[in-house]
């Protein structure tokens, strides 16, 4: 299985319960390229189907995944949603380097300066963009066949 992202907490997640569609335990195991964890307010059954959204970053976009599994922490629960398709994956991991990015901006305090926010973009992007590259997600679904 793969890897999963951390989702930052400051950059809110939806999760609404896709009904009545589920999927095994195996099948997600043998399935999953990985995908991302976050924290939320209730507990998710593994292998439950969600639509992820994240309005603050973009109001339309939605992905589809499956709790993969779901840890009991102080306050909530930290969930790790599986992706189960190449293209899904991608897509989210694009989402969640926008958040990445717009706190990365907010860490540095920039005032909201386009220019400032530019800037702190692309050094960003020059640090970490690799972890979500396409190339890093094809070898995520190459990673199954080969174990």
């Amino acid at each position: 299985m793969g890897r999963f992202l951390p989702h930052p907490d400051d950059v809110p997640v939806e999760l609404t319960l896709l009904t009545p569609e589920c999927i095994s335990r195996q099948q997600l195991h043998s399935i999953s390229l990985g995908g991302m964890a976050c924290n939320y307010h209730r507990a998710w059954r593994h292998g439950t189907a969600l639509q992820i959204r994240m309005p603050t970053v973009n109001p339309d976009l939605r992905y589809l995944g499956y709790v993969a599994w779901c840890l009991r922490r102080k306050r909530g629960y930290l969930v790790g949603i599986a992706f189960v398709d190449e293209q899904t994956l991608f897509t989210a991991r694009m989402g969640e380097q926008v958040c990445q990015i717009e706190r990365y901006c907010r860490m540095h305090d920039s005032h909201s300066d386009l220019h400032d926010n530019q800037a702190l973009a692309l050094e960003w992007v020059q640090e970490h963009a690799d972890e979500f590259s396409h190339d890093t997600v094809r070898r995520a679904f190459a990673q199954p066949v080969l174990d």
